[in-house]
């Protein structure tokens, strides 16, 4: 019925069936069976036809000027809606882990921006899994298995686990050999990574600690600043201790033992993206590839932290 109403304005508006059946590129019979099909569904003639003129009867005036306004105010909509789905431009909002999103993921927020300067994007930050719905985001950055059907996710990379330790601690308390001599060392435990898992080089042996630790924290930053300090060893995401590393702030410990890999996603909610959506997708997938920290991480198999 929209599209016989659409006809109809459209014959008024154009002053005759032949001058509307040339704009809408339909015959004119095309219109005139359509007119007719409204007219008996309202149970009302619209028009007024003759030889030299058309014009609306009293009914169809009325008619006209209540859906002449509702049909614009549809088609302006549908417009800006195609526009939203179809520009690279708008408001996109985003859930990420902090420290992730403050350190690794740091540059491709900015070379996002750059690229696509008609972007607002609304990041909120949380290491908590929080509801894509509820906060109307477009879409999340994620560590580890995702198992909500109604998402929709995309593999971006993996990274390892490291246990590490600064120098002046291990000179001072000495370098643990096997991961059941770290349960005589101060331990730094995150939130996030409350279970300690290795495995040996050959596979035959897997441990499993919960460690109470001399300090937990729930932000990773933070312990990563106790470790460079002295305090402690910790275990940790590869994406926060590389540059420490790096520089001989910290020293990794263990190295013959494998730790499990965690795996990053990006999950949405929606079927269809967004064309601004998908091309933040696409640029996360990019820089996660060209970005080797998150690729090539040995994984262990067994359990996967959370």
């Amino acid at each position: 019925m929209l599209d016989d109403l659409a006809l109809f304005v459209a014959i008024v508006d154009d002053g005759s069936l032949q001058a509307a059946a040339r704009r809408l590129k339909l015959p004119p019979a095309t219109l005139t069976r359509r007119l007719q099909k409204l007219e008996a569904r309202l149970g009302c003639q619209l028009l007024l036809r003759s030889a030299r003129s058309l014009k609306p009867t009293p009914e169809g005036r009325q008619y006209y000027e209540q859906c002449r306004p509702l049909l614009t105010a549809l088609q302006q909509a549908t417009a800006t809606l195609d526009d939203d789905l179809n520009q690279i431009k708008g408001t996109l909002r985003v859930l990420a882990p902090v420290s992730l999103a403050r350190g690794l993921l740091a540059p491709a927020w900015t070379s996002f921006l750059a690229a696509w300067p008609d972007i607002r994007l609304e990041l909120i930050l949380d290491n908590r899994n929080e509801d894509l719905w509820r906060h109307g985001a477009d879409l999340a950055v994620r560590v580890g298995p995702q198992h909500d059907p109604k998402l929709r996710q995309r593999r971006l990379g993996g990274f390892g686990l490291d246990v590490v330790a600064a120098p002046a601690y291990l000179a001072a308390h000495g370098e643990p050999r096997h991961p059941r001599e770290l349960e005589q060392h101060a331990l730094l435990v995150s939130e996030p990574l409350a279970t300690w898992y290795f495995m040996a080089p050959d596979g035959g042996e897997r441990i499993e600690l919960q460690p109470a630790g001399r300090c937990r924290v729930n932000e990773l930053e933070l312990m990563v600043a106790m470790a460079e300090a002295g305090l402690g060893i910790m275990y940790c995401p590869r994406t926060l201790t590389g540059a420490a590393v790096a520089s001989g702030r910290l020293r990794r410990l263990l190295t013959d033992w494998r730790t499990p890999q965690r795996v990053l996603y990006a999950v949405w909610p929606q079927q269809q993206l967004p064309r601004k959506v998908r091309a933040l997708l696409e640029h996360l997938s990019d820089f996660a590839a060209s970005t080797p920290v998150l690729q090539g991480a040995e994984a262990a198999p067994g359990p996967q932290p959370q």
